[in-house]
This record gives C-alpha cells, sequence and structure tokens, in this order.
C-alpha cells in the first residue's frame, strides 16, 4: 500500500468485470436518470455515467424534467418507470428542487430498480445485513479498503458525516462481521463537541462532511489513514476553478500513513458502483 490510495486501478478492474458479464450473458442493462432542471453539474455527472455505460454495455438514458414540475406528474414519470419492463434501473439526480418531497419520491421507487438504494427497504436491508444494494459511495469505500488491503477489524474509524447517502450506511457497513467490517465506528457530525479530540483519535478518519479543506494537518494524529468522501468546486486563480475534497490533502500527505486523492479517488470508484448496481438490478430481476 502506497501513500497515495487512489481509485483508477481499482475502478478499471470493476469495469471490466461488469464488461465481461454483459458480453458473456448477452445482456443490456438500462438505467434511467431522472434530471430535474439544468444544474450543469448534475448535467455533467449524467453525461459522464452515459459514456461510461456504453463502453461496458449498459444503456443509461437521462430524463431532463421542467425544474418545475410538481410532485404528482414527477410521482407519475416514476410510476411509468416502475411499470416498465425494458427499464432494470432508476436513478433520481440531486439534488432536487425545494419544493419537492424528497422523501415521498424516494419512496415511490420500486425497491428492485432503486439504483442509489435509498429505499427504506435497501437500507432496511443494509441495516441489517441482509442481501441487497449498496449505496454507489460507501459500497466503493469498500472496495477501496478491500483493494488495498486496508485492515480495519478492531480498527477505530471516524466517520466525519452522517448523510443518509454516505456517513449513516457507511457507519453500518463497517461494523459488519466482514473482512472490511469488525471497526469500531464513531460518527461525527456539525453538534459534535470537540471534533478534533474524536479526529485524532481514528486508525482510519474518513471524511464526508461536504465542506472543501475541513479536515487540516493539526486534526489528524501521525501515521492516520484518510479516505477522502468530499468532492467540491473552489475558485482557482489559474483555472477558474477546481475540485478538491474534504481534506486539506497537501497540508496532510505528509503526516498520514495513507490517502486518497481529489479527484482520482473515492469519486472514481463511485460511478462504477452504481453501474455494478444496475447490473445487479438486472440479474434480480432475471433470476430464471
Amino acid at each position: 500500500m502506497g501513500r497515495r490510495l487512489s481509485g483508477k486501478k481499482i475502478a478499471k478492474n470493476i469495469y471490466a468485470n461488469i464488461k465481461e458479464a454483459i458480453e458473456l450473458n448477452k445482456i443490456t442493462p438500462k438505467l434511467v436518470v431522472l434530471l430535474i432542471g439544468n444544474d450543469p453539474a448534475a448535467e455533467y455527472y449524467v453525461q459522464n455515467l452515459e459514456k461510461k455505460g456504453s463502453k461496458i454495455g449498459i444503456e443509461v438514458e437521462t430524463r431532463i424534467l421542467d425544474k418545475l414540475i410538481d410532485q404528482d406528474s414527477l410521482l407519475k414519470n416514476i410510476d411509468a418507470l416502475n411499470n416498465d419492463s425494458q427499464v432494470n434501473a432508476i436513478m433520481l439526480q440531486k439534488p432536487l428542487p425545494s419544493h419537492l418531497n424528497e422523501s415521498e419520491i424516494v419512496m415511490k421507487i420500486d425497491p428492485n430498480k432503486d439504483v442509489d438504494a435509498f429505499h427504506p427497504l435497501n437500507m432496511g436491508n443494509l441495516v441489517l445485513d441482509k442481501k441487497g444494494f449498496i449505496p454507489a459511495t460507501p459500497a466503493a469505500v469498500l472496495e477501496l479498503l478491500s483493494f488495498y488491503e486496508i485492515n480495519t477489524n478492531g480498527k477505530h474509524i471516524v466517520i466525519v458525516g452522517r448523510s443518509d447517502i454516505v456517513g449513516k450506511p457507511l457507519a453500518n457497513l463497517l461494523l459488519r462481521k466482514s473482512d472490511t467490517g469488525n471497526a469500531t465506528v464513531t460518527v461525527c457530525h456539525s453538534k459534535t463537541k470537540d471534533l478534533v479530540f474524536h479526529t485524532k483519535q481514528a486508525d482510519i478518519l474518513i471524511a464526508a462532511i461536504g465542506k472543501p479543506l475541513f479536515i487540516k494537518a493539526d486534526m489528524i494524529s501521525e501515521n492516520t489513514i484518510i479516505i477522502d468522501v468530499g468532492i467540491n468546486q473552489i475558485e482557482d486563480a489559474n483555472k477558474g476553478y477546481r475540485y478538491v475534497g474534504d481534506v486539506d490533502y497537501e497540508a496532510c500527505f505528509e503526516k498520514v500513513s495513507a490517502i486518497t486523492p481529489v479527484p482520482g479517488g473515492i469519486g472514481t470508484i463511485t460511478t462504477v458502483m452504481l453501474l455494478n448496481n444496475v447490473l445487479l438490478t438486472y440479474k434480480m430481476q432475471n433470476k430464471n
């Protein structure tokens, strides 16, 4: 394990495995992405998803809906996709306009097509350690731990961030009795008192707070392993803007045992894990 934990080789291996499975079984799994409005970052992400999908044999169709769409109309769109046998997976691209009820929308998506794994049934399976989908970003973290043979058994893992997308599901996954589990997990958040005390206790620190360069070198101990889940766009005097993580990578690099870069780390693996979930939805719906 080197000091820099790149995600590129991991992603490449998983892409190859998905492509091989699709070609071997002569199938074409289909994902429909619902994109509401014209958020540039969201558009960039789904375009990248379409390109990656086409290279490995997954059809990714983006349906752009008006940003003023009402709740009932959106639910009807989801209903139609739930009942379309040609659609194996449904993804609702975030962020959603503020006038929409996200909880109700997530509940409407068929759990067997819920590629994001946000439906309460899928979340429940995750918490209870039952077979099912795992959200793409937590799944990416597990893949990285496995690939680099990072021992989590009995380790103290501190997660900074308690979101439903990353922090909460990841904490449950790391508690599992598994090769990438058996950890003692502390979840910190905006109300945590003396955050630095907790981050300095970490054998493995996972930053998922959504604040650029938030974790500084004085917040960590020597030889900590850092996994940076964040991806944030900040201004850059030369390029106009650039992407950074939730960790001050340059400041922390010499102090840590290992660290993921941004970009090129967890985000790289997250995209392929989402597409892997599309393949899993197809297999689940076509067991016979």
